[in-house]
């Protein structure tokens, strides 16, 4: 075991480090903004960038829409949102707020017509629907992209294709009717199955 006196050490530097890249702001300085459940909507309402959809809880869509569409990255703005799918999103929060997932709080959401429900929130502890951890997923594009998986930032794939990603898009309880297209349905029941498996397996471990 470690000497009482060396994990001391490691501690403040591990909390040196951390300050050192992302400096506390002065108390003025911080703009605030309350997330809820109101907060997220028909994620088609959302602006859509390539294969996902970006907003702003604090107005600055044009500047979250700047940063999604940075050729080499940029950092998003307080107050952006980011959805590839209805039952997650990203939201930027104040700056200092989780300076490990540089101010990104994530979300595992329920959806239906009655609109949003959070079930999970936080940062480094979040898990999605699939059992993977949303902070580990996106570590790798931290830099230059701001924690914004895509194909070519360095993180690893998702188990599910844009094909069901898309499909997911336009069956969104919140929004109305869905608009599915061709080859949609399949991809939902594919969907489906694999929660189902999945749900199966998080049983069977729950044993062992």
């Amino acid at each position: 075991m470690k000497n009482p006196v060396s994990r001391t050490l490691l501690a403040l530097s591990v909390s040196i480090f951390a300050l050192g890249n992302y400096p506390s702001p002065a108390a003025s300085d911080v703009t605030a903004i309350n997330v809820d459940a109101d907060s997220f909507g028909c994620i088609r309402d959302m602006e859509p960038v390539r294969h996902f959809y970006v907003d702003n809880l604090l107005g600055d869509t044009a500047g979250t829409l700047a940063a999604a569409n940075a050729p080499e990255g940029a950092p998003y703005p307080v107050g952006s949102v980011v959805q590839l799918v209805p039952t997650e999103a990203m939201v930027k929060r104040e700056q200092g707020f989780s300076p490990a997932t540089n101010d990104w709080e994530f979300f595992e959401l329920q959806v239906s017509e009655d609109g949003t429900t959070i079930g999970t929130r936080g940062f480094a502890e979040v898990n999605n629907r699939f059992g993977g951890n949303c902070f580990a997923c996106h570590l790798p594009a931290r830099d230059p992209w701001d924690f914004i998986c895509e194909s070519d930032h360095g993180c690893e794939p998702i188990p599910i294709d844009r094909k069901m990603t898309g499909a997911l898009q336009r069956s969104d309880p919140r929004c109305g009717p869905a608009e599915l297209q061709d080859g949609d349905s399949m991809a939902l029941w594919k969907l489906r199955a694999m929660a189902a498996i999945g749900a199966a397996q998080a049983w069977f471990k729950s044993f062992f």
